[in-house]
């Protein structure tokens, strides 16, 4: 009732405004319910915005608006009837309107034809029999016997042509009556005649035969005799004769360079060199063929579809029918005791061809062999004699090779494959298979969704990338850890990276993130973090394989470095294994620096330790040792190697990445032989860093501490003489590196300019709630503003579309409520009138 009532509000001041019936404003509107807001004064360049109005316009306005499209919104909530365009083109904003009409056009062209025109075949093809038009065929220009000579083809005989062209009749009477006055016997028929002329036309066809066979004899024979002359017929100047003629002069470089040019071969047009995209097609086609094949022999089926099974034959069947095309028998030996053929021999000796060969081979003997009958009883009696020791028969021979042709398809590999939707499916695809097999799994994967083939694949490579890194990270906590298959691996994920390096990259950073949040954690917990798994350092190898290492700044490799450098400076090293792993670290920031030659102080702080815990005599020191070694303590001697039998006994090998998985020693020997690899490799890494530090300028004041110590300590220890060597390797090249200063110079400043009576700007601090803030500040609190000012006016709007929608509703309500009012009243009124009607026939009977 309110709404109806502001309704009415509205309606009375509209009238009061002064608005006809029409609905057209008065023109003359009371000055006093003009609203009107003044400026104040004029601004130069802004623009005014005083307005004029009058009171109950604008929310006329706005339910105007909200009836037009709110209220029909409401009103067509449930309707669910849309027309749609589906003329081509209509919503396609690529096309103009004359490529839509023609478009349109040739559709309903097209449609037209193909209504009318289905059975009317085309005037520019052309028909053909056998090779020939039909056309030419209907003519009968070239009707001539086959067998007929070669200079007689074409043309017929008289006696022929008057036969069968009309001439037929006078010239049998005329041999009638010849035979009538020679012979003087009965007059023949016509059909004997027309027989005594085809015997005779063949005789003369066999008699032309004959004549083209002694001549072709003959033509051999004089060939042969022929080439027996020739012989004879050579002829040889004598040698006197050679002697007298003239030499030929010896042609020169240049003649003969000459001739070279001319039988060169020139250079022959090629085919165009095809695309990724059309290389991928063509690809993804040859696997879905060969997967086709594969499956087609699984199932014992041939090319058509058709199951290959014996034919089945009746005990009593006699095999009349059977032709002997070959000769199938072979011979029976003894072997060991047991009867065995040739055939046997031979396939004993072959076993070593492909599988692909062995799948192949039998099944399409087997195709041959059998028919398209077949029987289950016989199939398992012809099963069960198999396990006997005699000799097999042909057909059951070929049956054992076949199921072992549909087993080696069903084991074997297939060539197209789906991407793989989660980890675990990659995994059940890939997990035991060979080596090479999962390498060709992941090929096919790549082969079967390139990008250019469909939409989504794009997006499926991307999970790839992620799901075999996630897998090289199981590989590698493994035990052992499967390295093999690792080290292949990273060239399916090179190529991926290439493909999609944004992906690629936001993959390498999550891990990194990872392991830098654990670390992190296991500081804040314990005070010191231990070395990560095999799997992070082998996540960060893959960082410089796959990404450029030399950039100044890289969003993978710079997290990488500082990565390395955090564990080589907050991992302590307690055992072999941290050693080991360690040092490689050091080796992949050797690796990184290789190019750009930066200067990684924890490298050489890490090797400085390193060679400390290797030293046995530790008081004359020119070094200072920094965290995470420590100068004394429970594993200040951890690499000390003090058994001189182990000592030497020990060969210098490579580090095994299975140590760093937490491989450990059995022995004391294989201890010692370990931490004495891990001195040779520690002094290999000072050789390295030699050799890329060399041409710093500060070289000699980054390497003094490692020569003190060189020299001091391990110069003197009983160690091997390869661990000697590469001691005296390492000063060496320390030594011969040139001390390279630079000149001392005035840094270079520019000039202060003179004082000059310029204006001091103070900035005036603006009192109230803007008082002492920046621009930034300022502008923020701008931004806050407008977005609560926005907030209000949208809440506002709401709530009157709300209301709007409450009185629609409300006026929709009452209408329904007084419709239903009315049909009750009517309703009423009527049976009223019915009960007065059936009282006034009641008394009238009741008076009767």
């Amino acid at each position: 009732m309110r709404a109806m009532g502001k309704a009415g509000g509205v309606a009375a001041r509209r009238k009061g405004l002064g608005a006809p019936a029409g609905g057209r404003a008065r023109p003359n509107p009371n000055p006093f319910e003009v609203k009107v807001n003044r400026q104040k004064f004029p601004v130069l360049g802004r623009k005014a915005r005083h307005a004029v109005g009058l009171p109950g316009v604008s929310r006329a306005r706005a339910v105007q608006k909200r009836t037009q499209t709110l209220l029909k919104e409401y009103k067509e909530r449930d309707k669910s009837n849309v027309f749609t365009d589906k003329r081509f083109g209509e919503y396609s904003s690529n096309m103009s309107p004359e490529e839509k009409m023609m478009k349109r056009f040739a559709l309903e062209q097209q449609r037209q034809h193909e209504k009318k025109s289905i059975y009317n075949l085309n005037e520019d093809e052309e028909l053909t029999h056998y090779g020939q038009s039909l056309a030419d065929v209907e003519k009968h220009n070239d009707i001539v016997d086959s067998d007929s000579d070669a200079e007689e083809r074409g043309t017929l005989s008289a006696e022929l042509t008057a036969t069968h062209f009309g001439g037929g009749g006078a010239l049998l009477h005329k041999k009638t009556a010849q035979q009538q006055g020679e012979e003087g016997e009965k007059p023949r028929s016509r059909k004997e005649l027309i027989e005594e002329l085809i015997a005779k036309s063949k005789q003369e066809k066999r008699e032309r035969q004959a004549q083209r066979e002694d001549a072709l004899e003959l033509t051999e024979k004089l060939d042969q005799d022929w080439k027996e002359i020739q012989t004879l017929l050579a002829h040889k100047t004598p040698k006197s004769d050679n002697k007298d003629k003239k030499e030929k002069p010896k042609p020169d470089a240049y003649d003969m360079m000459v001739r070279e040019l001319g039988f060169e071969m020139k250079a022959q047009p090629s085919n165009r060199m095809k695309t990724q995209e059309e290389l991928a097609k063509e690809e993804q086609e040859r696997l879905e063929k060969l997967e086709a094949a594969r499956l087609r022999r699984m199932l014992g089926k041939d090319e058509n579809g058709g199951t290959k099974k014996p034919k089945h034959q009746s005990a009593d069947d006699l095999n009349d029918g059977f032709v002997l095309d070959k000769d199938d028998r072979h011979l029976l030996s003894y072997k060991d005791g047991k009867v065995s053929t040739e055939e046997e021999q031979s396939r004993e000796a072959g076993d070593d061809s492909s599988d692909e060969e062995q799948g192949e081979g039998p099944s399409e003997d087997s195709e041959e062999s059998s028919g398209p009958d077949g029987h289950s009883d016989l199939e398992s009696d012809m099963e069960s004699e198999e396990d006997r020791q005699t000799p097999q028969a042909p057909g059951k021979r070929l049956k054992s090779d076949g199921h072992k042709a549909r087993e080696a398809a069903r084991t074997e590999l297939p060539y197209t494959f789906a991407a793989p939707e989660s980890y675990e499916e990659l995994k059940s695809l890939l997990s035991g298979k060979s080596m090479e097999e999962q390498l060709l799994v992941v090929e096919r994967i790549k082969t079967c969704n390139h990008p250019s083939l469909a939409v989504g694949n794009k997006a499926k490579l991307e999970k790839l990338f992620d799901f075999l890194l996630e897998y090289i990270g199981d590989l590698a906590t493994d035990d052992p850890p499967d390295l093999r298959v690792i080290d292949k691996l990273v060239v399916q994920l090179y190529h991926l990276c290439q493909m999609f390096p944004e992906s690629a990259s936001s993959c390498i950073q999550f891990v990194l993130r990872d392991a830098m949040h654990e670390m992190e954690g296991a500081i804040e917990a314990r005070g010191r973090a231990a070395f990560p798994g095999l799997d992070v350092l082998i996540y960060l190898k893959l960082a410089g394989v796959l990404f450029p290492t030399s950039d100044f700044w890289h969003p993978v490799v710079t997290p990488a470095l500082v990565c390395m450098s955090q564990l080589l400076t907050k991992c302590p090293v307690l055992s072999l294994q941290d050693a080991v792993k360690g040092l490689f670290v050091c080796c992949l920031f050797l690796d990184y620096v290789s190019l750009s030659q930066r200067f990684i102080p924890e490298l050489i702080n890490f090797l400085l330790g390193i060679l400390y815990i290797a030293t046995p005599n530790k008081q004359s020191q020119g070094y200072t040792l920094v965290h995470p070694f420590r100068a004394s303590g429970k594993n200040s001697e951890l690499l000390l190697v003090s058994d001189e039998e182990d000592i030497a006994t020990w060969q210098r090998r490579g580090l095994s990445l299975h140590w760093a998985n937490g491989l450990k020693a059995q022995t004391k020997t294989e201890a010692n032989h370990m931490r004495l690899s891990c001195l040779a490799v520690c002094l290999a890494l000072v050789n390295r860093c030699v050799l890329t530090y060399g041409p710093l300028p500060s070289f000699h004041d980054i390497v003094r501490p490692l020569r003190a110590l060189l020299t001091e300590h391990l110069a003197a220890c009983s160690h091997p003489q390869e661990l000697q060597d590469l001691c005296r390797s390492a000063l060496a090249a320390m030594g011969k590196q040139e001390r390279r200063y630079r000149p001392l110079i005035c840094e270079k400043s520019k000039p202060v300019p003179l004082k000059l009576f310029t204006p001091r700007l103070v900035k005036v601090l603006e009192f109230g709630r803007k008082q002492g803030s920046s621009k930034e500040e300022q502008e923020r609190k701008r931004l806050i503003h407008k977005h609560k000012r926005e907030f209000k006016g949208a809440v506002r709007e709401i709530r009157r579309d709300n209301q709007f929608l409450a009185r629609m509703q409300l006026a929709e309500t009452l209408e329904r409520d007084a419709e239903r009012k009315r049909k009750v009243k009517h309703l009423f009124n009527s049976l009223a009138t019915q009960e007065g009607e059936w009282k006034a026939l009641k008394r009238k009977k009741f008076k009767k």
